[in-house]
């Protein structure tokens, strides 16, 4: 009888071993098949439309709150996004951004607003494990909405901005990590049916710390608008909060900008 026992109870570690071997060899296999992906740092004010290399089924809420000392007035900035990837390399992403002004000393201030309906697309086509880089191109579209106070007067809808992109991407050996984003922006005013172009060149340098999601880095924001060369340096950081929860700083120094002061901006970064 004991000797019957020890049988059964060999036969059944026997049996779960090989479920459990065979379980794992399925997680390899799986885990074999997906697609190339080089871990980038991303930048937290001009954020991508998802990772570079996106993999099916990603997706990440995004909710920011900005503070800029203008001049004359202070602006505040809120936006709420989400962004997926429904196939390999292919990210896409909503955006609601909002603009809210208070006057200082009584001084005139722009209309509170939705700034626009944002639509984005960004496909990876190019991702080097060799080389540790990544290209991709991708499009903005927003639909620039009237103020506040014009709501309910026939005219919700002001104009278009276009935005074609391209990011370059590398890994600088193990920690450091590199990232152009840059394009032109069209902007179509609909009441005189003008187009006001300028130009942007967004470089990034971070240093992510090992084995964890954790960075700090800088941004180099800078925009031509015909003679006029604008720049604001962001110094950042990034924390990760839990697995799903990530938060971002971001501090504004600008550089030439004759109306705009310090300003800073914190991004909730939350992977379900």
């Amino acid at each position: 009888m004991n000797y019957n026992f020890l049988k059964f109870v060999g036969l059944v570690l026997f049996l779960n071993l090989h479920q459990y071997t065979n379980a794992q060899n399925e997680k390899l296999e799986i885990g074999e098949s997906l697609p190339d992906k080089v871990t980038h740092a991303e930048p937290l004010y001009i954020d991508l439309i998802r990772d570079l290399g996106a993999r099916k089924g990603e997706k990440e809420w995004n909710v920011g709150l900005g503070l800029t000392d203008k001049a004359n007035y202070d602006e505040y900035t809120t936006l709420v996004e989400y962004e997926w990837a429904p196939i390999d390399r292919l990210g896409l992403e909503i955006e609601l951004p909002f603009s809210f002004y208070y006057p200082n000393e009584g001084s005139y201030t722009p209309s509170s607003n939705l700034n626009s309906i944002k639509m984005a697309a960004q496909y990876s086509f190019l991702v080097s494990k060799k080389h540790e880089t990544s290209l991709a191109i991708g499009y903005i579209h927003e639909f620039t909405l009237t103020d506040f106070k014009n709501y309910g007067n026939g005219k919700l809808f002001t104009g278009n901005v276009y935005n074609p992109f391209f990011i370059a991407a590398k890994r600088l050996g193990a920690n450091f990590h590199s990232l152009l984003y840059t394009g032109p922006v069209f902007e179509h005013h609909f009441d005189n049916n003008d187009i006001e172009t300028h130009f942007q060149i967004n470089s990034n340098f971070h240093y992510m710390i090992s084995n964890s999601r954790n960075f700090i880095g800088i941004e180099f924001n800078k925009e031509i608008h015909g003679h006029d060369f604008d720049m604001t340096i962001r110094p950042q950081m990034r924390v990760e909060i839990t697995e799903q929860l990530l938060i971002g700083i971001v501090t504004g120094i600008p550089i030439n900008k004759e109306n705009e002061r310090f300003s800073s901006f914190l991004r909730l970064i939350y992977e379900p």
